[in-house]
């Protein structure tokens, strides 16, 4: 099967952490990415709800193809395209809105990604992670139809309404070297969910990493298993996606 293979990055290539910053890349795993990109002549994406930027430093000295901002953001080969702030200026009003009602919640993280924001939860009381969903659903309410509210592990993220990892996928399959190939799409979180639809409508083999409801068809456990799996790819083990247990 010649894929193209679509890799979420939190929860997905990294356990996900208590804050953004606080992801750790496993050793290797850069090099098998690199590896594994190799053989599959370039068609390779990170597709992630982070900025292009933010991934490139996460996974130096590599620069991959990527969506960012799910899908706001896209580089293929060359220069970031999309994502600029200034282009959202009633989402910035928002960001700067929600900076000042969750300034007194503890651990209440504000991530803001220029041309989304994203309000996480995690680590906060019962009480402040309530009111920290309420403001942001608000914030959205706010921004009306240009804008959709993606609510995920303990975060909530506005992003324009055009921007999905389904979108993402699919312009990078309208391209070499991912034309003409199967998609293939690993993600953790019910904001993969669409492009897992949109995988399966293309034929192509969606993999859901962890627990949870999904309409991928395939799953694995945990991104340990993702990693043991790329690095199997990576150095020349069978890529048959198809033969992954099933969600």
């Amino acid at each position: 099967m010649d894929i193209a293979l679509f890799l979420d990055f939190d929860g997905t290539l990294a356990e996900i952490a208590p804050r953004p910053d606080a992801v750790r890349v496993e050793p290797g795993l850069v090099e098998d990415l690199e590896r594994l990109r190799a053989r599959l002549d370039g068609a390779l994406a990170i597709v992630t709800g982070r900025p292009v930027t933010v991934i490139d430093g996460f996974l130096a000295p590599a620069r991959l193809d990527a969506a960012g901002l799910h899908g706001v953001e896209r580089r293929v080969g060359g220069a970031v395209t999309g994502g600029r702030a200034e282009d959202h200026p009633d989402l910035r009003r928002q960001v700067a809105r929600l900076q000042a009602e969750t300034a007194a919640l503890a651990q209440v993280l504000i991530e803001d990604k220029g041309a989304s924001v994203a309000v996480h939860w995690r680590l906060a009381s019962p009480d402040d992670a309530l009111r920290a969903e309420t403001l942001v659903k608000g914030a959205a309410e706010a921004l009306g139809a240009d804008y959709r509210l993606q609510l995920g592990k303990a975060v909530g993220e506005i992003v324009p309404a055009q921007a999905t990892k389904a979108h993402a996928i699919r312009a990078f399959m309208a391209q070499a070297p991912y034309a003409g190939r199967t998609p293939v799409f690993f993600g953790d979180d019910r904001t993969d969910e669409i492009a897992f639809a949109s995988v399966n409508e293309d034929g192509g083999v969606a993999i859901r990493v962890g627990d949870g409801q999904t309409v991928a068809r395939r799953r694995l456990p945990d991104p340990a298993a993702v990693r043991a799996l790329l690095r199997d790819w990576a150095a020349g083990g069978a890529i048959d996606p198809a033969a992954l247990p099933p969600a």
